[in-house]
């Protein structure tokens, strides 16, 4: 048994549980957008105060990996390497799109979880129902042909931040769209427990995410 601090900042919900033996005991969330930096200390320092007071001793820090949010997911890991440090304790990295996946409750055969990548383009891969990866991550630009060939063999739920400005796209009689889908630190206790306790450990000084595209920067436009 194993208590395990969980953080997701990929998307725009800002999470924070801890698992204990697969069960989420403390939990924290907000869906303010922009305020990962602010929000997640805060709740750092409650789980903190949290096992302090039950007498708890957290034996890792688990990241949502990505892909998701550059500014998101940096701050989580560097949040979480840096309990790691201070704790000497181990670093577990989570798929976010499994998050997605094993969130989603639906009658369909697959699931495939789709995270927001700015216009029609999506971070996207295929689940199981039991949240097994079935096909590549990888950054696809959506039109009316995208996942053709899966869906004449599967029904498929999309879903994510990502799935609902495919809706009128993607208009395959298998595809089902479900809404308010988002990667949850407490979604992370289905996961945390095996990868501990197979020592599905990340090296702490050179674990990054896995952002998939590299970042861009863009210049502001010129106010004058």
């Amino acid at each position: 048994m194993a208590l395990i601090l969980c953080i997701e900042t990929s998307t725009e919900v800002c999470s924070l549980a801890l698992a204990c033996d697969g069960d989420v005991i403390f939990s924290r969330q907000c869906p303010t957008t922009q305020s990962h930096a602010s929000q997640l200390p805060v709740f750092v320092l409650e789980a903190l105060d949290f096992t302090k007071q039950q007498s708890l001793t957290i034996d890792a820090v688990a990241v949502s990996a990505g892909p998701g949010s550059y500014t998101g997911l940096r701050i989580g890991v560097s949040t979480a390497k840096g309990i790691c440090y201070a704790l000497r304790c181990p670093l577990i990295a989570v798929d976010t799109l499994q998050l997605i996946a094993l969130a989603a409750t639906t009658t369909s055969e697959r699931v495939r979880p789709m995270i927001d990548a700015r216009r029609m383009e999506v971070y996207t891969a295929l689940y199981s129902l039991d949240g097994k990866q079935q096909s590549p991550v990888e950054a696809v630009v959506v039109d009316a042909n995208s996942f053709q060939n899966e869906l004449s063999e599967h029904s498929i739920c999309f879903c994510g931040n990502g799935a609902m400005k495919c809706a009128d796209v993607i208009t395959h009689p298998n595809a089902s769209f479900l809404e308010g889908i988002v990667p949850l630190a407490t979604t992370m206790a289905k996961v945390v427990e095996a990868k501990y306790q197979s020592g599905a450990f990340e090296d702490v000084a050179y674990y990054e995410p896995f952002y998939l595209k590299e970042y861009t920067a863009i210049k502001p436009k010129k106010l004058f």
